[in-house]
C-alpha cells in the first residue's frame, strides 16, 4: 500500500504528458502550414507559366509556333517540374490562350486532401 501511495503522488511524468498534448497539434499545424505554402507556390508557378506561354505564342513565332513548342515552353518556364501534358494551348477570341490543370495531394498529417489546381491566360495576337 505504501508503494501505491508513492506512485500516486509522483509528479515527475507530468511535464512529458503536457509536452505530448501540446506538441502533437503544434506539429500538425506546422506541417499543414508547410503543405499549404507548397500548394500556393505550385499555383503561382502555374500562373506564371501559362502567362509566359500565352505571351510567347503571340509574340515569338520561332520558339512557340506549334502546340508542342508552347507546352514545352510553359513546362520549362514554370520551374516546378511540370509535365508538358499539364498545359493546353488554344486559340480563342481573346488571342492565344493557354490553360493548365494540375492534380495535387496535400499531405497533412492525419488527412490527405486532393485538389486540382488550374490556371489560364490569354494574350492578344
Amino acid at each position: 500500500m505504501n508503494l501505491v501511495g508513492k506512485l500516486a503522488r509522483n509528479r515527475f511524468g507530468g511535464i512529458a504528458d503536457e509536452f505530448a498534448l501540446v506538441a502533437t497539434p503544434l506539429i500538425v499545424l506546422l506541417l499543414g502550414t508547410m503543405e499549404l505554402g507548397r500548394g500556393l507556390w505550385i499555383q503561382n508557378a502555374l500562373n506564371y507559366s501559362v502567362e509566359g506561354a500565352a505571351r510567347c505564342a503571340s509574340i515569338d513565332s520561332n520558339n512557340c509556333s506549334t502546340s508542342t513548342q508552347i507546352k514545352s515552353y510553359a513546362a520549362g518556364l514554370s520551374g516546378a517540374g511540370f509535365a508538358n501534358s499539364v498545359f493546353t494551348p488554344s486559340t480563342a477570341g481573346c488571342g492565344n490562350k493557354v490553360t493548365a490543370s494540375y492534380p495535387m495531394t496535400l499531405d497533412i498529417p492525419f488527412a490527405s486532401v486532393s485538389i486540382t489546381l488550374t490556371a489560364q491566360s490569354c494574350y492578344p495576337k
